[in-house]
């Protein structure tokens, strides 16, 4: 074995396995979703303006934890997009 190696300063942190840490970490999320969803299977009745739903406790669950995520990547996005413009016309006018 190479002496860097055996010291550890010859091996950095790569994309892939960045995406490999990720990945196990993703699959072990799903792994613990997927059992709170079938430890809550008790049926519940949503009502949104004129309709009625009935679905298990933890996909209603799930399907709001989603709905929040969408609106705040959405506001996230919203705000990158705005910084982006602002960083842009300070750009233009440093450039005149």
């Amino acid at each position: 074995m190479h002496p860097d190696v055996a010291r550890g300063k010859g091996i950095r942190g790569t994309r892939t396995g960045a995406l490999w840490t990720a990945l196990i970490v993703g699959v072990l999320i799903l792994l613990l979703l997927l059992v709170f969803i079938l430890q809550n299977l008790d049926s519940v009745t949503l009502e949104l303006f004129a309709w009625d739903f009935s679905l298990p406790l933890g996909v209603a669950l799930l399907f709001a934890a989603i709905a929040g995520a969408v609106i705040v990547g959405l506001a996230g996005g919203l705000r990158i997009l705005q910084l982006r413009h602002a960083a842009n016309r300070q750009r233009a006018r440093t450039v005149r």
